[in-house]
């Protein structure tokens, strides 16, 4: 039997990218998939259609999850359509770049509002959604924060961006051991160099394809294998492990 087999998830972020290859993960592993997206409606709908072909239901919601009110409607949504929620991935996130001497508020505002403030809401308003689930006898479910390797080390030009993935990697700490009483695992991921149309949109094709020199192990990562970390994360395979921060990066960037 898949893994998931008869669990509900819920993917922020999860039209393209990082987002897309948990959500189809979860899906293979047997789980049903709240697909949430804020702007790229065409390609959540591809991830529900593939989903759907996985024999798997999916659920698009479009949200911004720097907005609380459509983050409450969503989850609201996704148990009033599946009727409970077991996983929540808090993926979607938004950068800027430039130096901290000439970046615009508004630009670093807006990186915090989407990537450390809507990983927050989504945190705690699905919490509250799986508490009062094990209050009625259904099984502790997942929390997984995707965090980075710029939450650990530190990246020039990208303040804002790199001060919301350390925040992230300490709130998946304090929320695990908030939520071990009722058997909630909560973890986070932090991927290095991953291959994904965020990073040709922001720093393009050229940057990317040559980023693989950087890498100890000479290529840059895959969405699907940070799927599959989320998908151990989200199974009973995972029982005994909250609070931690799994680093999937090929081996980290080598120093110049």
């Amino acid at each position: 039997m898949p893994r998931l087999q008869g669990k509900v998830a819920l993917v922020s972020g999860a039209s393209r990218g990082i987002g897309k290859g948990i959500a189809l993960r979860l899906a293979e592993e047997g789980a049903d998939v709240v697909v949430n997206y804020r702007s790229h409606a065409a390609e959540a709908g591809q991830v529900a259609g593939a989903i759907a072909a996985l024999g798997r239901q999916a659920l698009v919601w479009q949200a911004d999850v720097s907005d609380r009110a459509a983050v409450e409607r969503m989850v609201a949504g996704a148990v009033a359509h599946f009727g409970a929620l077991d996983i929540a991935v808090a993926n979607a996130a938004s950068q800027n770049v430039g130096s901290i001497l000439e970046t615009r508020w508004e630009d670093n505002l807006h990186t915090f509002e989407v990537s450390l403030f809507g990983v927050f809401h989504v945190c705690q308003l699905c919490a509250q959604q799986l508490v009062r689930q094990v209050q009625a006898g259904r099984p502790g479910g997942k929390l997984i924060l995707i965090s980075s390797i710029m939450g650990l080390t530190p990246y020039p030009g990208r303040a804002a961006y790199t001060t919301c993935k350390a925040a992230i990697i300490h709130l998946a700490r304090t929320l695990a051991l908030e939520l071990a009483p009722y058997h909630i695992n909560v973890n986070a991921i932090s991927p290095g160099w991953i291959d994904t149309p965020g990073e040709r949109d922001l720093l393009g094709d050229a940057a990317v394809d040559q980023g693989w020199k950087a890498i100890p192990w000479k290529r840059l990562g895959r969405p699907e294998e940070i799927g599959a970390a989320a998908a151990y994360l989200a199974s009973g395979d995972a029982d005994f492990v909250t609070g931690s921060n799994l680093v999937i990066d090929g081996g980290g960037e080598k120093p110049e």
